[in-house]
């Protein structure tokens, strides 16, 4: 059985915002929501955001010439943040503007673990034979009804990015081996999706156990997160994502260069540590057999 690979991919930083007139009147919503736990949105808090719904952000990257001629079989929207007003479906929206057929659903409420979980969820998909084309989109809005610190104090941009992955030439992944690429199946040099997992910390993620072997001088880049704060190890080959989002960091950085990554290096390690649990995530993408 192949494995998956990135056959395209897409970024969203900053879209423009709705006008005021073109936002929906969801203060009632709020009210309903927030009074049972003794709060009450904040007006100007949401006078001044952009509302840019999930829905905004899905088209965007439906936009995409890459992303938009995808015809995926499984379809998973991801979020860490909720949606400004959650009055949409949004994966049976997306999965609606590519082709109609993928099972879709969405993962939230695991801050930026939930990309983590979609990627092992697809390889699991993909190694049963019910799914050979994936799409995994990952949003982030900004607008929220109360103050919450780690959207204004960072401060976070409305983000999202996607991730087309498809069946690549060859096996050996331990979560689905192969390789692919923008251009399609059977490349040997494509980027193939091989593991995803969590630790406590990002040494623990990233120690030699975890990984199968260290990410040392193996043509490994290694790719961390804003939110990795701890001291590591000095390393040849490490790209740190700039601050300004929160789930979506690793995944706008991948969508960005994936394919000149792909070129200069075996294998791409993305790492973050979520600032609210303090647990770290990993996913390794690697080159032909990695």
């Amino acid at each position: 059985m192949s494995g998956l690979a990135v056959r395209a991919a897409a970024a969203v930083r900053s879209p423009e915002g709705r006008a005021p007139e073109d936002r929906p009147d969801a203060l009632d919503y709020f009210r309903d929501l927030l009074t049972p736990f003794g709060e009450k949105p904040d007006e100007e808090l949401l006078s001044r955001g952009a509302h840019v719904q999930h829905r905004d952000l899905a088209d965007l990257l439906v936009a995409d010439e890459g992303v938009g001629r995808s015809r995926p079989e499984l379809l998973i929207v991801t979020h860490a943040l909720p949606d400004v007003v959650p009055f949409t479906a949004v994966a049976p929206h997306m999965t609606g503007r590519l082709g109609g057929r993928a099972a879709n659903f969405a993962i939230g409420q695991q801050g930026l673990a939930a990309p983590f979980t979609a990627l092992r969820i697809a390889s699991a998909y993909h190694r049963s034979g019910r799914a050979a084309e994936v799409v995994i989109a990952v949003l982030e809005q900004t607008t929220l009804p109360t103050s919450f610190p780690l959207v204004q104090e960072t401060p976070l941009i409305d983000s999202a990015a996607a991730l087309v992955l498809g069946a690549g030439a060859g096996a050996g992944a331990d979560d689905g081996g192969g390789a692919g690429d923008g251009a399609g199946a059977g490349d040997e040099d494509g980027l193939r999706f091989v593991r995803a997992h969590s630790a406590a910390s990002a040494a623990e993620a990233l120690g030699a156990g975890a990984l199968g072997r260290g990410p040392g001088e193996d043509g490994t880049l290694l790719v961390l997160g804003p939110w990795v704060t701890e001291d590591l190890p000095e390393r040849s080959a490490t790209h740190r994502v700039a601050p300004g989002s929160y789930c979506t960091s690793l995944w706008l950085a991948l969508a960005d260069h994936w394919q000149e990554w792909r070129e200069s290096h075996r294998r791409i390690v993305l790492c973050d540590t979520d600032p609210r649990t303090g647990r770290s995530h990993v996913a390794v993408f690697a080159r032909g057999e990695g």
